[in-house]
């Protein structure tokens, strides 16, 4: 779900730094609320283990790839405004590094990947978290990357109707909805859902396990 730059128009990305540039700034604020010796070597593990499932991207029928992302791990142990700061860093890092996804487009794909995914996990977390654990957390895990993967199929799927040439010819990402939802909401529906699903149930009951063997108390921060 890494966009390319030249898949977006101006119109597109450049409200997405409108929109997305503020909100990383104040997540960044919130990050710094709950940083200190005892959070920030799990915040830095957990960030890193994000970037390196990020980046096993596995190609899907329809010409795209899919992967997990993680953020639902950081936004239930931590906070959604970490989580979302966290990913969208990692995401640059991509971007700039490894040319895995475009800077034009960093922002659209942060708040997809990183505010959309971060907060829809935590608000499934804290509702379903008194019925079953273990379901909370896979499905919320299951719902992060799913509306994701909506909010990216919707912004690619639109570009043919918002920049065109006079004849009606895309100027920018050339496939419509009929493409791009399918080809990549039902992947991640039927395949990376599951799998982002049973990562955020392991890496989580892991980390608690370590959190009650050591002692400390660093995690479940208020938004």
């Amino acid at each position: 779900m890494h966009i390319p730059d030249g898949y977006l128009s101006p119109q597109t990305y450049i409200a997405g730094y409108v929109i997305g540039v503020p909100l990383f700034f104040y997540g960044i604020k919130k990050l710094k609320s709950v940083l200190d010796e005892q959070t920030l070597p799990f915040i830095a593990t957990l960030t890193a283990l994000s970037f390196l499932v990020m980046m096993i991207n596995i190609p899907i029928p329809g010409g795209t790839s899919g992967h997990a992302i993680g953020a639902a791990v950081l936004s239930i142990l931590f906070n959604p405004w970490v989580a979302f700061v966290c990913i969208s860093l990692v995401l640059l890092i991509q971007a700039l590094i490894f040319g895995d996804g475009g800077i034009t487009t960093w922002a659209i794909t942060s708040l997809g990947l990183g505010f959309i995914s971060s907060f829809s996990s935590y608000y499934i977390y804290k509702l379903l978290k008194n019925t079953n654990k273990n379901f909370a957390l896979f499905i919320s895990g299951w719902v992060s990357i799913v509306l994701a993967s909506i909010f990216i199929a919707v912004v690619l799927g639109i570009q043919p109707i918002i920049a065109h040439d006079d004849k009606g010819n895309p100027l920018f990402f050339p496939f419509d909805l009929k493409i791009t939802v399918p080809a990549i909401v039902g992947a991640h529906i039927l395949y990376f859902g599951i799998i982002e699903g049973i990562y955020t149930l392991l890496i989580v009951k892991f980390v608690e396990k370590v959190k009650s063997q050591v002692g400390i108390d660093v995690f479940n921060k208020q938004v």
